[in-house]
């Protein structure tokens, strides 16, 4: 008799079982029945705003739903964040963050969420690339001159960032760790002002978005000695890369990221994956991107998901040799 009842229910079980995947199935192929929210973790009119407004026609076409915008900054990107991280994992909530994603759980204390478990990865939309650019006066024409001058003068040479735990300043923490040296980090209150005292001679260098400062370049107020990416940008063939001037390993990358809760069933976080990157192959999506200074790169669910636990292991590494405090 027990063991009629144990096979009855071992049946039930799996019957039931059955059924929530054929569920599943019919949802992916119906999906998205209606608007999708793209939670942005910061204010409208940054970088991230520019980039997913581009790409929202062709993915909404891919798609046949509207993306809706839903922004809620604050918190260093982690009141959007948690949004993202409690939504119900059926697609229809998504989000757009940046760098910052991927660098806070080193620098923050008490996180909300876990950003490798309670996240999905849609897909990498671009890559920023940055610049390690120096004033005129600095006696240096390449990165291994700029060590061995910073190595001469320990904590002399001072570096501008937009603020504490931005990539600008894990930037420089990341060269102080590889090369040995004590460069101080000087945090400012945004872009703007960092780069107008490093134009000024106020500070000594900064690693910056590349869009940022190709004018002061471009002008000779400021030397762009090396850029950050694995790979040289294409607007910028003429200068190496950090790995090529001498530091191999050093890759710092800007990315926007395209995410979702974890969960997300695979054939529907394809589904989105897919409108990401046929957006990003359009050709005038992709030849504004790259005028801008952005690199485009729509990788794979898997690629970004290895992309996101690498570069989380990366800053924390970083920032524990630089004993730096978490807040």
């Amino acid at each position: 008799m027990n063991s009629c009842k144990s096979r009855s229910g071992f049946v039930v079980a799996l019957a039931g079982g059955m059924m929530a995947l054929a569920s599943i199935g019919v949802n992916a192929q119906s999906f998205p029945t209606k608007l999708i929210r793209v939670v942005n973790p910061a204010a409208p009119g940054g970088n991230s705003d520019v980039f997913f407004r581009l790409l929202q026609p062709k993915m909404t076409e891919f798609l046949g739903q509207q993306l809706v915008f839903d922004y809620r900054a604050g918190g260093g990107g982690t009141i959007g964040g948690e949004i993202i991280a409690k939504s119900a994992p059926d697609g229809y909530t998504t989000g757009l963050v940046a760098a910052s994603y991927v660098i806070n759980p080193s620098m923050i204390k008490k996180m909300p969420y876990d950003t490798v478990k309670d996240f999905m990865g849609l897909g990498l939309i671009v890559d920023v690339p940055s610049g390690l650019v120096v004033h005129p006066s600095l006696p240096v024409k390449n990165v291994k001159e700029l060590i061995a001058l910073a190595k001469a003068r320990p904590g002399q040479l001072f570096g501008s960032s937009s603020g504490r735990a931005t990539v600008g300043h894990m930037s420089i923490e990341l060269f102080n760790s590889m090369a040995g040296v004590k460069v101080v980090h000087v945090p400012y209150k945004g872009a703007g002002p960092a780069i107008i005292d490093l134009v000024a001679g106020h500070v000594q260098l900064q690693f910056s978005s590349l869009p940022l400062v190709s004018g002061h370049v471009q002008q000779g107020r400021i030397k762009l000695i090396a850029q950050t990416g694995d790979k040289r940008a294409g607007f910028a063939k003429e200068i190496p890369t950090m790995i090529e001037a001498g530091m191999p390993g050093y890759v710092v990358s800007s990315g926007f990221s395209f995410i979702g809760p974890a969960g997300i069933p695979r054939a529907i976080a394809e589904r989105l994956n897919g409108a990401l990157v046929a957006s990003l192959r359009d050709p005038a999506n992709r030849k504004f991107l790259l005028e801008q200074g952005a690199e485009p790169v729509g990788s794979s669910i898997d690629e970004h998901e290895a992309y996101i636990k690498s570069e989380v292991a990366k800053w924390i590494k970083v920032v524990k040799q630089a004993g730096i405090e978490a807040q």
